[in-house]
């Protein structure tokens, strides 16, 4: 991260961090460098460095930069998508006999990332209740390299004290990664509090408007960002210069797009812990959230993420999302539009059977930034 940015604002960041004035034009957005090599002043005689765009781009540089300075890291790497960010992270930090740490509740395609590449790899895994240290610290063995953490988690909204499993980590000598998808920088910081990577669907809610694919990863220690990005392109799978600017355009607006996104998140559940069809909200920002206290210290609210159970049980969920007609069926989550689905048959249909399955009645809600008052109306129509 450029001392530069260190003691700016994080609305000030998120428009002015690696978005440097084109030297040539003035142009205050960083051109689209759509281009795959770069002609050299004689053999190695490289301008800025710049050789080949699965190396390095300057689009990609400059969302990079940016990444960095929003989670306080030393190195920001953006990648093809969040899966693609997660695959370097783990063909970086492991070979094959070490184990991993992961939660109770990770989102579907991490766990199919585990259960299904990495462990024929040879890669072992253990499931955990990150909420709950002593189940953390019972889950480390002897070839443990890495303990895994979503907070808020996907999709049951679950939180992990981030401090704490720090702690448990740098006693076991182990490294924590943080998944900050659900949170994003501006509500979360884990490398503040202790974590040695992030991670993050660059989909989400830094793009925002659902228009782009990408991933990222955000290293504290500046070594193992030169590892990571070593990683990176050895195996390629690098965001593009058209997807890097959009994300850094998505960034611009961050943080005034999540005080809606919470704002309107807090109106719908006080709306559904009332409703007589739903039976269970799992939003962190209410009180009796197991959570609650843990999110109220280590975020500055409580994001736009909500998931709910009705009363009727897996096919009354499943009509619940097929008559909304506002918040749009679909999978993702993050953008500016809301959206509706129902995990065990869309993005968790692959812990079916597992530790990690999700409850059958179980929806979950990306809240957009539209009027709160129209997005309440189309619930209730929908829960009928």
């Amino acid at each position: 991260m450029s001392d530069q940015h260190t003691h700016q604002s994080f609305e000030t960041r998120a428009i002015h961090a690696g978005n440097t004035a084109d030297p040539l034009t003035g142009a205050v957005v960083p051109p689209i460098y759509q281009v795959s090599t770069y002609k050299q002043d004689g053999v190695g005689g490289l301008r800025g460095g710049y050789e080949y765009s699965r190396s390095a781009n300057p689009t990609r540089t400059a969302l990079e930069e940016n990444l960095a300075a929003l989670e306080g890291g030393r190195r920001g790497l953006a990648f093809a998508s969040g899966l693609a960010a997660e695959d370097c992270l783990l063909r970086t930090l492991l070979v094959p006999g070490d184990h991993v740490v992961i939660p109770n509740d990770a989102y579907g395609g991490t766990f199919r990332l585990f259960a299904k590449v990495v462990q024929r790899w040879g890669v072992d895994f253990s499931v955990a209740d990150t909420s709950d240290i002593e189940s953390v610290r019972g889950a480390i063995n002897e070839r443990t390299k890495l303990i895994w953490v979503e907070t808020p988690s996907n999709p049951l909204l679950g939180i992990t004290d981030i401090e704490a499993v720090a702690g448990v980590a740098r006693q076991a000598g182990v490294k924590l990664v943080v998944d900050n998808t659900f949170a994003s920088p501006y509500l979360q910081q884990p490398l503040s509090l202790g974590a040695d990577v992030v991670v993050h669907s660059l989909t989400k809610y830094m793009g925002g408007h659902s228009d782009v694919v990408g991933g990222a990863l955000i290293a504290a220690d500046a070594e193992l960002g030169e590892e990571l990005a070593y990683h990176q392109n050895a195996m390629g799978a690098v965001a593009g210069p058209f997807d890097s600017w959009i994300v850094l355009r998505g960034i611009k607006t961050l943080a005034v797009r999540m005080d809606r996104h919470t704002e309107n998140a807090g109106k719908i559940t006080e709306m559904l812990t009332q409703h007589p069809k739903v039976t269970q909200v799992l939003y962190p920002g209410l009180p009796e959230h197991p959570g609650h206290e843990i999110a109220a210290k280590q975020m500055r609210a409580f994001g736009g993420m909500i998931s709910f159970r009705v009363a009727g049980g897996e096919e009354a969920a499943v009509q619940v999302c097929n008559r909304a007609k506002l918040f749009t069926l679909g999978e993702s989550l993050g953008g500016v539009e809301s959206l509706i689905e129902h995990p065990g048959r869309m993005t968790h249909a692959s812990v079916v059977g597992s530790a990690l399955e999700v409850p059958a009645d179980l929806v979950r809600l990306s809240v957009g930034i539209e009027n709160a008052d129209d997005l309440l109306a189309d619930l209730r129509e929908a829960l009928g």
